[in-house]
């Protein structure tokens, strides 16, 4: 997520009412999680494990609960509640904004697009030409939708990524403050929900076909005309690269990557990173032939067992 305007080191150090390591005009450009930041961006980290990471990342501003060195080029935000502040940031410069109406009148739909009644189009949306958004459609702020997209009915773009810190009174959630962005000639089925990024996109890619009651969660991108089938529950930050084939029921774990033309089998668990080009089935996931012999010498088991007999 990238701010309005350009921001010093000491603006943002007074914002979240911390101390700071660097120079008080260090350019801060923006906020954004470690997968996805980029130079002039915030990054936070409040556990040890991840301290390397995050200060080796590509972010060059660290919001971190603990005074460190601070590598050369970069800039701290000494915090005693990372988690706590990057949810100040976000509060600040992506509010929520209230609708009353329907359609907002800051959302842009382009020529030859149709929306069937109770639909909603929150703020500041964008809508290409020529698409089909059917009844009981909710799209979140900010959203971005290409040429000759369908929606079916009570789908959902846009809610909250599913993200939260364990506290001693429960749970605090990280809000979210990115998008939902659909490219050109997409299908989504009735009863899918595509969260938005944390700080980042969730992206579908051009061509992709979304079967009914699929969830794809933040910051995942699907790619290019891919085919995904009912009841698949797609996990945050996974990459679904071009012409991957999903059937139905299928779950990943977050921050894997299935690769170009892969084929993933009804009711696999993609449990890790999968190579493109193969077929893939079960839990956890093999390639398919190879599970496939594992069944089949599994029937066999009754008969050794009569013959050891």
């Amino acid at each position: 997520m990238k701010f309005p305007k350009v921001h010093s080191l000491q603006e943002i150090a007074n914002l979240l009412e911390c101390e700071f390591i660097g120079d008080q005009n260090f350019p801060v450009l923006g906020m954004n999680e470690i997968h996805v930041v980029e130079p002039g961006d915030i990054v936070f980290v409040d556990h040890p494990k991840y301290y390397d990471k995050a200060l080796q990342s590509a972010a060059t501003i660290v919001l971190i609960n603990k005074k460190v060195d601070c590598p050369e080029g970069k800039a701290l935000l000494i915090s005693d509640d990372p988690f706590r502040d990057f949810n100040t940031l976000t509060k600040h410069f992506k509010p929520f904004q209230f609708a009353n109406v329907a359609v907002s009148a800051s959302a842009t739909i382009g020529e030859g697009t149709h929306i069937q009644p109770n639909s909603f189009v929150g703020n500041h949306v964008k809508i290409g030409k020529n698409c089909l958004i059917h009844s009981n459609v909710s799209i979140y702020d900010h959203t971005v939708i290409g040429d000759n997209v369908i929606i079916h009915a009570g789908t959902i773009l846009g809610a909250d990524a599913f993200y939260y810190k364990k506290r001693p009174d429960g749970f605090d959630q990280l809000i979210s403050g990115g998008r939902v962005v659909i490219e050109d000639n997409v299908g989504i089925g009735a009863l899918c929900t595509i969260d938005k990024g944390v700080t980042g996109d969730t992206t579908i890619g051009d061509g992709t076909k979304i079967d009914n009651q699929v969830h794809v969660g933040h910051d995942s991108v699907i790619g290019k005309k891919c085919l995904i089938a009912s009841q698949t529950g797609i996990a945050g930050c996974v990459v679904i690269e071009d012409e991957v084939t999903i059937w139905g029921q299928v779950g990943t774990t977050s921050g894997i990557t299935i690769g170009t033309k892969a084929v993933i089998m009804g009711q696999t668990g993609v449990t890790k990173s999968v190579e493109g080009g193969k077929s893939y089935f079960g839990t956890p996931i093999e390639e398919s032939r190879e599970k496939l012999k594992q069944l089949a010498n599994i029937k066999k088991i009754p008969e050794i067992l009569n013959k050891l007999k």
